[in-house]
Formats: C-alpha cells, sequence, structure tokens
C-alpha cells in the first residue's frame, strides 16, 4: 500500500471533521460561525467521530454491494449459510471457486481504510492522554483484523503506517501473537478506568459500560485462543485460561453480546430482498430441517417451491443446462428460502452470548482450566440460543438422541441431491470419544453463530465442522480439492500493484502458494484430537 496509509488517515479524519463541523451549524440553525478544534476536544469529537467507522466497517454496512463483495459473496456462502441463486459471470464465480479478483478487493481494502487508519489517528491523538478510549479502538482493531487474517494469512498489521514506501507483513502467528498483546493490554487499561465516562457518547455497542467491553475481549481472546489450538496448544491454552479465570469473566447472557447497533439496515436485507441475490444453503436446510430446529422460522421463511417448507440451494451452482441466462436460470432458484426479517435488523450480530458457552465446552474438552463442564456448557450454548430468539422446546430439542441431517432434493435440477454428510445427533453422549463431542459443539455452534458467515467459515476450515455440501461445480482448475474445499483467498490485487515486495515476502511467510487452496498457519489437517 506504500504511503496511502497516511494518506487515507488524513483523508478519512478531514472528511470526519467537515461532516462534524456541518452538522454542528445544523443545530446552531444556520449561524455561520466555525466550530474549532479546541471545541471539539472538549468532548474528545475530535476522535470520537473515527469510532463510527471502525464499528461500521467491521464488515461495511452501506453501501450493500460492498459488504456482498467484502462477505457475502465469500464466506457467507463458503460457511454453508447461503448461496446466490444467480450465476453470477455464467456461473465462473467465487462460489464456483474461479475467484474474482475486483470482488475479493474489497475484503481487504475496507478495514484498512476504515479501522486500520482510525485506530492509528486515535493510538496517536489518545494513547498517553486518554487511555481508556485508546484502549477500545484496540479492541475493535482486533474485532476487524483478526476476520482478515483469518482470510488471507499474512496480513499488514504491526508495522502498519512505518513506512512510506512499502508494508510489511506479519506472518499470520505473528499476528495473533500481536493479537493478544493488544487485547491483553487493552483488557488492563479499560480495569483501571472502569468507571470512565469518556467512550459513552461514541459507543454503539455497550454504551459505554467498560465493563461489558472487558468481558467482550475476554470472549474475543478465547476464540482466538480456541483458534489456535491444535497448531499451538500451549499458546492456545495460556491466553484462553487468562480468559476464563479473569475477575470480569465473559460473555455470559444475551443482552452482553457483541452488537453494533446502527441505523442503518443490515445489508443482507438489500442482497436478500430487493436484489434476490442471496438464498437459504442447501446445509442449512440440511441441519436445521433434519433436526426440526425451532431456530429455523427465525433465520429463514419457507419457500414458494411448496407452501410451508424451507428449501436451500446447493452451493457453486453454475450456469445450467437449459437456460439461456443467468436471470433465466435465478428466477427458478429466487422461489427458495430467503433469510427472515429476524435476523437482518440493524443491530448487527458479531459475537452472541451463545459462542461463548460452546467456546467453553471446547475448551474443556481440551482442559482447560477454568471452563467448567463440557455438557453444561454445550447445552447452556444451545439455551442461550434459543433464548435469544425467544423460542421454547428447549428440552425436548437438547435431550433429542434421534434427529440428523437430512438428505437434500433439488426440485429444479434433481441432479444437485445430496445425501447428508453426517449422522452427528444433538443430545450430549458422554461416551463418545472427543472427536464426536466437538462435532457436536461445532454444530450446534455453527447453528447460533448465524448469520455471522465469517466466523463460521474459519471454524468450518479449523475443525471439518459442521460437514457442509461440497460445491457442484468446482472451476478453480485443480487448485482447490471440491471435498476439503475453499481454504483462502489469494492476497488481492490492489496489494500486488502497490506493495508487490511486501506481498512476496508474505508468500513466503504463508507456507504455500498464493491461491486458495493453501492452508492458514491454524488450519491443520488431520483430526482436532
Amino acid at each position: 500500500m506504500k504511503n496511502s496509509n497516511i494518506f487515507l488517515s488524513g483523508f478519512v479524519v478531514i472528511s470526519l471533521f467537515l461532516s462534524s463541523c456541518a452538522e454542528g451549524l445544523e443545530d446552531l440553525d444556520g449561524n455561520p460561525r466555525n466550530i474549532t478544534q479546541e471545541q471539539l476536544e472538549v468532548d474528545f469529537q475530535n476522535v470520537g467521530s473515527l469510532y463510527k467507522p471502525m464499528f461500521e466497517n467491521i464488515y461495511q454496512y452501506t453501501p450493500p454491494w460492498s459488504f456482498q463483495l467484502q462477505q457475502n459473496l465469500n464466506a457467507d456462502v463458503f460457511s454453508g449459510y447461503m448461496t446466490n441463486p444467480r450465476p453470477f459471470v455464467a456461473g465462473a464465480n467465487n462460489t464456483t471457486y474461479n475467484l474474482v479478483s475486483g470482488w475479493n478487493n474489497f475484503i481487504w481494502s475496507v478495514p484498512y481504510s476504515n479501522v486500520m487508519n482510525n485506530a492509528k489517528t486515535i493510538e496517536n491523538e489518545t494513547r498517553e492522554t486518554f487511555p481508556e478510549l485508546f484502549a477500545v479502538s484496540q479492541i475493535l482493531k482486533v474485532t476487524a483484523m483478526h476476520r482478515v487474517s483469518d482470510v488471507f494469512g499474512p496480513i499488514v498489521y504491526t508495522k502498519f503506517g512505518e513506512s512510506a514506501t512499502t508494508s510489511e507483513y506479519d506472518s499470520q502467528e505473528e499476528a495473533y501473537n500481536a493479537f493478544f498483546a493488544d487485547l491483553e493490554e487493552a483488557i488492563q487499561i479499560l480495569s483501571d478506568n472502569i468507571d470512565s465516562p469518556r467512550f459513552a457518547a461514541f459507543d454503539l455497542a455497550y454504551g459505554g459500560n467498560y465493563e461489558n467491553w472487558i468481558k467482550y475481549a475476554n470472549a474475543l481472546r478465547l476464540r482466538l485462543a480456541i483458534r489456535i489450538s491444535k497448531v499451538a496448544p500451549t499458546k492456545a491454552q495460556s491466553e484462553g485460561e487468562k480468559s476464563l479465570n479473569h475477575p470480569v469473566g465473559l460473555i455470559e447472557a444475551n443482552p452482553d453480546g457483541f452488537f453494533v447497533n446502527g441505523t442503518l439496515d443490515h445489508p443482507v436485507r438489500t442482497i436478500n430482498n430487493s436484489w434476490g441475490d442471496i438464498r437459504m444453503n442447501a446445509s442449512m436446510e440440511s441441519i436445521l430441517v433434519g433436526y426440526e430446529d425451532p431456530r429455523v422460522g427465525s433465520y429463514f421463511n419457507t419457500s414458494e417451491v411448496e407452501e410451508g417448507v424451507y428449501k436451500g440451494v446447493r452451493n457453486g451452482l453454475p450456469l445450467l443446462p437449459g437456460y439461456d441466462d443467468e436471470l433465466a436460470q435465478k428466477a427458478d432458484y429466487v422461489t427458495f428460502s430467503l433469510l427472515a426479517d429476524e435476523v437482518l435488523t440493524p443491530r448487527v450480530q458479531l459475537m452472541a452470548a451463545a459462542e461463548v458457552f460452546f467456546l467453553k465446552a471446547e475448551a474443556g474438552l481440551r482442559g482447560w482450566t477454568g471452563a467448567g463442564d463440557v455438557q453444561g456448557n454445550y447445552e447452556q450454548g444451545i439455551t442461550t440460543s434459543f433464548q435469544q430468539y425467544g423460542l421454547g422446546g428447549i428440552s425436548d430439542y437438547v435431550s433429542n438422541g434421534t434427529r440428523t441431517p437430512m438428505d437434500y432434493v433439488d426440485p429444479v435440477t434433481p441432479g444437485n441431491s445430496i445425501n447428508a454428510l453426517s449422522t452427528i445427533t444433538i443430545a450430549w453422549d458422554d461416551a463418545a470419544t472427543n472427536e464426536e463431542k466437538l462435532e457436536r459443539i461445532i454444530t450446534q455452534k455453527w447453528i447460533a453463530l448465524f448469520p455471522e458467515g465469517q466466523e463460521a467459515w474459519s471454524e468450518y476450515r479449523r475443525t471439518g465442522y459442521p460437514k457442509i455440501f461440497p460445491v457442484v461445480s468446482n472451476q478453480s482448475g485443480g487448485v482447490v480439492d471440491t471435498d476439503l474445499q475453499i481454504r483462502r483467498i489469494p492476497f488481492v490485487d490492489s496489494e500486488l500493484q502497490t506493495n508487490p515486495d511486501g506481498v512476496a515476502d508474505a508468500v513466503t511467510k504463508l507456507g504455500g502458494p498464493d491461491n486458495a487452496g493453501t492452508r492458514l498457519w491454524w488450519d491443520v489437517p488431520g483430526g482436532n484430537f
């Protein structure tokens, strides 16, 4: 990115400053006086205005097409949650592993422009003077950038903005170590300033409640610790146990989950309802309908294919025989289940309380101190997810030991039908192997994470669970194994053009070729135990 970091930072600050001034003038009924920098600093507006873009660009709220490229046509689909009924680019697109580089630039550019640049400015302005404001920005930075690393692997993080000529990448291991260090520092700072009111006016998640921010930071650290538990078990346990045994604790109740309380519609609402470009994935149908899971009605609407029936689309559809163009094929598949309004609110879920119980369940399975009872956490995760949507029938669901994922039938193209890939049931089985127990935990975690496809895709790659259907058409030219599915996104064109030396170094840190079949550092092949 060469010197673009510094330029973008200045541009964002100036733009937001001017916007703030304009809003102030409107409030003064046309009074032409200027709002000075000193007046802004009185209530921290000089840095406060930088937080909203950070919250709203962990993934981009608006315009919806930007989110569609940043996450919806990659992680939301690769996770097995959603898929597109229209075969974009005549079926040669991300979903069939013929990756569209122009689409994937947004996965990189949005968080760097709107999160990393703002975090750097806030750090420079507040680290010494108002450390609690700095601490929150660090937590937001880790929230955004671990997602970027979980897409690409090596990223520009610890040396961001240091050079005017090139940007040096950290290996993914180095980036994760930095994430842990940044969270540790932020948690300590907030613990030391627990009653400070300074962030309340800018907080789109917790209303300035630092205790909740500490709980979230602990939960985020536990998430990252579990992520590296196969590749760096000692480091993972050490970091995980810091969170599990922290005096403030972790997220444990639905009101404490990490949600961005935005003012705009969830971008998938437009993609789903107005454009008809996304629908239920066949893997979601197989698992939710097979389990007779009451959450299915909170996540999806019934289809127009058959009254009262939820129907998903197989991932990775090419332009099928018998269709003249993309829109003709879309017309048949757009009648399948669209997402329900209940999950497409302006209050965007980035970490629900249910996830934390599943993290604790896996931590207990791995023998980490402070994790608690494995079965108890597993069942509490399900219970908390049901409660999030106001659903009953918890005890019957949790105790059911017979329901399994169901076979998938495509009523439009029978050749896309496929048998279920798993026979895992819901009820806890203490006599099962650890691998079977983990499949239960991750399958239920996957259900509870919806609609947050980035985290679901990462967990699928790390564990292999739940067992989601492969693409119908693999157009990667042999780069991606159809059964293993896509493992990452290659480094983006904007970096290759402006930072070629940095990318070349990043490839050496990747440990394999810069393609979609190369595993990330934490993506270790083989069993989980």
